[in-house]
């Protein structure tokens, strides 16, 4: 006779999560048909349908819903020991999941997975790249075990501790290197390029020029770093990016680097954890190598080929 097995509650779990046969099955590594084969089952055991299905995907009926909610519980715990058996024996769990926001995963991830796989070469880390609120929401449903992004979140769930602080800095076309450094009443006159909305550097960065959140109508957007370098290098505007960028988007691009007049602006880089986690202390160990290839960065953020400004 078949019995409730953790397979069936990996499957449903991701099905609820995700909100879609193929997706899910994707997911969890299997083919769909096996997929639907595990959640017909489970739906027998219960004795009761746990999703409606429909051409445009799923949805949970209210006893999924709450089936959902007690197997995520379930597999977070089964979770837990094995960390709680894993940290007896001074090692990390695999697979490591860590989440870090897009205005610093690009310049300390890859360096960071490098030296992470070296110290510990069975480790399988799964980094993951989203917007802060995306990556806070799946720490605290014990998907993502870290994540790096810019403090203070004020999460009462979540230990978070600083890893550096850097500044922004201002990017400006080539032919403007020689001009002082403008102070936040002259930029917010500029032309200014900024990321789009939900990113949390982007609120940093009207902040400090002392713009709300309903710039004006002349201020661009755009999704990343780089797209706003090179717009900057056409001779569009100007915009700021944070230090640990300077180095790469900078590279190729007819641009100058500007540092800001003090007060100047900057923010905290910090890595957060539940603080239910029983790996605390070995997350301690991850933030320690985070913090020295960030200082590292940072050391290395104007690069030696640009019109550099104090």
């Amino acid at each position: 006779m078949t019995k409730l097995s953790m397979k069936h509650l990996r499957y449903f779990e991701a099905l609820a999560r995700i909100g879609h046969f193929g997706r899910a099955a994707e997911d969890r590594m299997v083919s769909q048909p096996a997929l639907s084969l595990q959640i017909k089952e489970l739906e027998t055991l219960i004795g009761a349908p746990l999703v409606e299905r429909g051409s445009r995907g799923i949805r949970l009926t209210r006893l999924g819903e709450e089936f959902a909610r007690r197997a995520r519980e379930i597999l977070q715990a089964a979770r837990d020991l094995e960390e709680i058996g894993r940290a007896a024996r001074g090692r990390l769990i695999s697979p490591l999941r860590i989440g870090v926001i897009p205005t610093i995963a690009p310049y300390l991830l890859p360096e960071t997975v490098q030296e992470l796989s070296r110290r510990h070469p069975d480790l399988e880390i799964r980094p993951r790249e989203a917007v802060t609120h995306k990556l806070i929401a799946d720490l605290l449903k014990a998907q993502l075990d870290l994540v790096v992004a810019a403090l203070p979140i004020s999460e009462p769930l979540l230990a978070e501790t600083e890893l550096f602080t850097e500044e922004f800095v201002l990017v400006r076309p080539l032919k403007d290197a020689g001009e002082p450094p403008p102070d936040p009443q002259t930029l917010r006159e500029m032309r200014l390029l900024l990321l789009e909305e939900g990113h949390c550097f982007r609120d940093q960065a009207l902040s400090f020029c002392g713009l709300s959140s309903s710039p004006p109508r002349d201020l661009m957007e755009g999704s990343s770093l780089s797209t706003l370098v090179r717009m900057v290098g056409a001779g569009i505007g100007v915009t700021l990016i944070p230090e640990i960028a300077a180095s790469v988007e900078t590279r190729a691009a007819a641009v100058s680097l500007t540092r800001l007049p003090p007060p100047r602006p900057l923010r905290r880089i910090g890595m957060l954890w539940r603080k239910s986690d029983p790996l605390v202390e070995h997350f301690a160990q991850v933030a320690e190598v985070v913090r020295q290839i960030g200082a590292r960065s940072a050391a290395r953020a104007f690069p030696g080929s640009g019109a550099i400004q104090e």
